[in-house]
This record gives structure tokens, sequence and C-alpha cells, in this order.
């Protein structure tokens, strides 16, 4: 008996991390395909007829959840709102749904509507479920701590998307990561020990991906890439005579930690290999918060110097940046906007802490009664704190602002992109070609960035690239449309900020004249009190409308507290006694 099996990615909401306004420049849909559930699919038996929906490329319809015999998802913690409109679609149209990757695996006692969750690796996972489920005793969950040999993971299924539809592709190489961070949840998920696939399973997959066709942008997903040095020295040897032989068909980028700038024989591998980028968690500038959430291995070297080596080698560095850490001083704001200027860093992720469950992190706060509530696990525009800082809450947010504000200031970002361009030094090997997608991202950036508000830091920035790095060109193009995503995401999620402050004050203008009211009446109080609130909360309605789209629901919470507050002022006001007569 064979079965219809649809696989479905939720859709990510708009972040600095997805480049959602970056895309149309190129003529893309997304930045990454989802390599998990390619890698499930490729682990389902031959007998299941398998349709794969990544809803950032393409929309889920009922037609589709209908005709399947099941449904299997995987996500993040940060797609938890489109899982949740995944199930209720399966729940509609009687399609059971499995579910697993990291938001399930860390959080399943928080979701309803799953039929059967199947978590951690799936390599270990899936066939206990599969077994049963053929079976017709599939249970609700299954969960095994081991840690599978990544040699038994299978090729990844390209075949099952649309290549056109994404930026770049994704390997993976290895799981898991020696150091142990208070606030990551990596090695919760895949341990201390990261486990490598063997070089020829690595080349094996890149042979696939080359197969199909695709050339260009190739994203090694590790959390760590570096975490095991021996292994991925070995990897990296092979890679690079693969690359040579078929003249470079990928340019290469993964995350790592910023001990690389340390290791010179690494980096000259990385470079051989055609890796043109990097994504360091450097989280902060302080030493002393360094050491207290156990990530002292970015002091081994002048972190400054460190990024500089690393670009010098041949390779951008963008970062990941954390503020509202307990040690953060006063300061930190302006300190992370020097950092980050002076690094000539332009992808430069910045967020407020979260406490994703499981951690270290999460486990002490709880400890203290200083978790808020559940991570939305969106930490670089998400401005609810799901924990109780040691700064004071609005100084923390107001600085955090300030530092998105600052960064992403058309003028600042390209000044690091200047930075960046004199430091980085071009390599053959990862030098980029000019091919139709960067001639395409060029004709729409000249189009479009030219009669935007920051046109004239645009050609500021444009020219001097061109006269400084005109080898570079394919990265100044790149440069020039991330910068478009990041000030449209600035400018968004400010507006956003905005409105909730808005709304914060319209909630105080209701108080201040519940409390005035000195009707004798009560049913004519709350009248009263129900009309205003009907006019602030009109007002609201066309301000909200005025948000885009992609944006209002960060606004959603603010605007059902403000209504949850009108009502219930309203019921206490009608609740409230009539003065007696004589009284």
């Amino acid at each position: 008996m064979g079965y219809k099996a649809l696989l479905v990615y939720p859709e990510m909401p708009p972040t600095y991390w997805s480049f959602r306004y970056a895309m149309p420049f190129i003529g893309k849909r997304a930045a990454f395909p989802p390599l998990g559930l390619l890698t499930v699919a490729a682990m389902l038996p031959e007998d299941f007829e398998l349709t794969l929906v990544d809803m950032n490329a393409s929309p889920l319809t009922p037609e589709a959840v209908s005709e399947a015999d099941l449904v299997l998802t995987s996500s993040m913690i940060v797609q938890r709102e489109s899982l949740a409109e995944v199930i209720r679609l399966c729940r509609s149209c009687g399609t059971p749904v499995v579910a697993g990757g990291p938001y399930p695996t860390g959080c399943h006692e928080r979701i309803e509507g799953v039929a059967h969750f199947v978590l951690d690796e799936a390599e270990v996972t899936l066939p206990a479920f599969l077994a049963d489920f053929r079976e017709g005793r599939a249970a609700p969950l299954y969960s095994d701590a081991a840690k599978p040999d990544l040699a038994s993971t299978p090729t990844p299924r390209f075949d099952l998307i649309r290549m056109g539809d994404y930026a770049a592709m994704a390997l993976q190489f290895s799981r898991g990561c020696p150091h142990d961070c208070e606030f990551c949840d990596i090695v919760e998920l895949f341990g201390h020990r990261p486990r490598t696939k063997p070089p020829s399973r690595f080349l094996a997959e890149m042979d696939g991906l080359y197969a199909t066709g695709w050339r260009g942008s190739l994203f090694i997903v590790d959390d760590n890439f570096i975490g095991n040095r021996r292994a991925v020295k070995a990897l990296l040897r092979e890679v690079a005579r693969w690359q040579a032989e078929r003249a470079y068909p990928f340019a290469l980028f993964t995350e790592a930690t910023l001990d690389l700038a340390a290791d010179e024989e690494l980096m000259a591998l990385m470079r051989e290999a055609g890796f043109n980028m990097v994504f360091l968690g450097i989280e902060t500038p302080v030493e002393e918060t360094l050491r207290a959430v156990h990530k002292a291995h970015n002091l081994r070297g002048d972190m400054l110097e460190g990024v500089r080596r690393i670009q010098r080698a041949g390779m951008e560095v963008s970062a990941g940046f954390v503020l509202g850490f307990d040690s953060d001083p006063q300061d930190i704001f302006e300190r992370q906007i020097t950092f980050i200027q002076e690094a000539g860093i332009p992808t430069a992720m910045v967020g407020l802490l979260t406490a994703l469950p499981n951690t270290r992190l999460y486990k002490r706060l709880e400890s203290e009664g200083r978790i808020a509530e559940d991570s939305g696990g969106n930490n670089t525009h998400d401005f609810q704190l799901s924990y109780v800082p040691k700064m004071d809450a609005q100084v923390l947010l107001s600085g955090y602002k300030r530092v998105l504000s600052e960064i992403y200031r058309p003028r600042r970002y390209f000044e690091r992109c200047l930075s960046l361009l004199r430091n980085l030094r071009v390599h053959e090997t990862t030098e980029r070609r000019i091919g139709l997608t960067e001639l395409r991202a060029l004709l729409h950036s000249l189009f479009r960035q030219s009669f935007s508000t920051y046109a004239w830091p645009y050609w500021t920035f444009m020219v001097r690239g061109a006269l400084l790095r005109p080898r570079l060109m394919a990265e100044i193009v790149t440069m020039a449309v991330k910068g478009h995503h990041f000030f449209k995401m600035t400018r968004r999620i400010l507006e956003v900020e905005r409105f909730k402050q808005k709304i914060d004050r319209l909630a105080r203008a209701f108080q201040e004249r519940a409390s005035s009211l000195s009707m004798p009446d009560p049913q004519a109080r709350a009248a009263e009190l129900r009309a205003y609130g009907d006019r602030l909360a009109a007002r609201l309605a066309r301000e909200y409308r005025r948000l885009h789209k992609d944006f209002r629901t960060y606004a959603e919470r603010s605007l059902a507290n403000f209504q949850t507050m009108v009502d219930e002022f309203i019921r206490s006001a009608a609740a409230q006694p009539a003065p007696t007569a004589g009284a």
C-alpha cells in the first residue's frame, strides 16, 4: 500500500535574516530551501508519494492537504505562528500532522493539534514512527536522545523543490558544538561532541547538487563549522580539489566562531575551498559579559583584529550581537555601535537576549523567577522581552532601538561596506563571477535605489566601491541590495514600535478619563467610557491599517491588550453601585 505524504515548511516572518526585501532584486522567492525536510524526504520509503510545499516560496492549499494521507512538518520557534496555521488547516481537512524539528523538539507540550511528534534527530526517531504508522498504531510521541552517525544521513531530495526559487542552496557537514554558551540551544539539540560526515559522503552530496545544474552560493548550515578542526581540515582539502576540478561552481559560506582568526592554516584551507563569507557569534565587545556567558573563546585575541584577519583572508564577516545580558554596562549601546562600525561588518544582526527553552539561561532565569513569557525565537527585532532584565527594561528597549536606527542608517551602513572592501583580500577561489543573477540585481538596484530616499549615500557607495575594488563588483551590488532589505526592515519595525507607543499613550488617556468621570449613573458612566473607547479604537484601527501588512502581527497583542483594558474599565464602571439618595 502506498501513501501520499505532503511535506510542509511553514512561513518565516519578515526578519533581518529572511532577506525578504532583497529577493525581488534577484528574482528569487526565498533565501534557502528547507534542508531538514529535504533530508527527511530522502529517509521516507519508496512507496511514499512525496510533494513538498515551502510556504516561503509557494502557498499551501486546502486541496494539497486534503489529497495527502499525512502532512510532515519541520519548524523553528520563529515559525510557530505559521505552524499553528498549518495545523489548523490540516485539522479542518482531516489530515494528520507529523511535527518535528527544533521547535517541536524543545516545546512539543505547548503545541496543540499534532497527531504525532517525531522529535530529536530523524535518523533515530523517524524509522520507529514509520514502522508503527504502517501497522496503524503510531504513537503520539517519538523521542530519543541518541546522536546518530552522520554517515547514515542520505543525500537531500533537491528534486522536490524548484531550484530557481532560492538565492542559495544548503548542505550540512556536522552537528553539535564543543562550546557551552549559556544562551545557546545547539548543545541541547545536538550535543557537545561535533559529529561529522565522512568527506566522501559530503562530496557525494556536492556531486548531487552539482548534477541538478545549480551554480552559485552554497550555505554549509553547521552551527559551528569548525567545531571539529581535524575533521574540517580533512574535508576542506577534499572540497578544494573538487572545486578546482570544476572551476569553482559553488561560492561557500558558513557559521563559525571568532577563534577561527587564530588558525592561519584553517583560514587558508577555507579560502582554497572557495569560502567567501562566515557568520560569527561575536555577541558583545564587553569581556566581562563574554566570560559570564561562557563565551571566553572570543577572547583568545583582540576581537577587532580577529575580524580583520578573517577579512584579509578573503572572507566577509557577518556577525550576531546581543543586548540584554545581566552584566551589560550602561554604555553598551554605544559600544556595540562603535565595534560594529570599526569592524566593518555590514551584516550585523543585533538582537535582544532571548531565553530559549531548555537552555542553561532559561533554567537559571526560571530559578530566579525572571521568565516573563515564552520566547518567540525572533531575537533580531522583537521588542517583547521574554525575561526580566537586570537593566531597566525601558532603557534596554530604547537603547536597542537606537542601535538598530544607527547601524542601519544608510550612511553608516555604506561606511561599513567600504571598510569591508578595503580589508577584503581578493582571491581567485573566492572571487564571484558576474552572471545573469548579478546583472539582474545590478539593473534592479540602479532602478530602485537610485530613486530611493537614500539615493545619495547609495550612489556615493557604488562609485567609491567600484573605484576602490572593481574586481568585487558582484559583492558591491550584493551589499547595496542587502542594504535595501535592512533599511526597509528597520523603518517598518520602528513604525510598529511608534504605533505601540501610541497605544500606550491612548491607554493612559483612557484611564485618566475613566478616573475623572463623576457621573452618578453607572450605566451612563459605562456608556460614556464605551463611546470614548470606541473613538480611540477607531483611531488606532486607522493607523494599524497604515502599517505594512507583513508587520501588523507585531502590533496585534498590544491592540488586544488595549481593548481588554477598555472592556474591563467599562464592566467595572457598570458594576459600581449608584449613590443612594441623601448619601
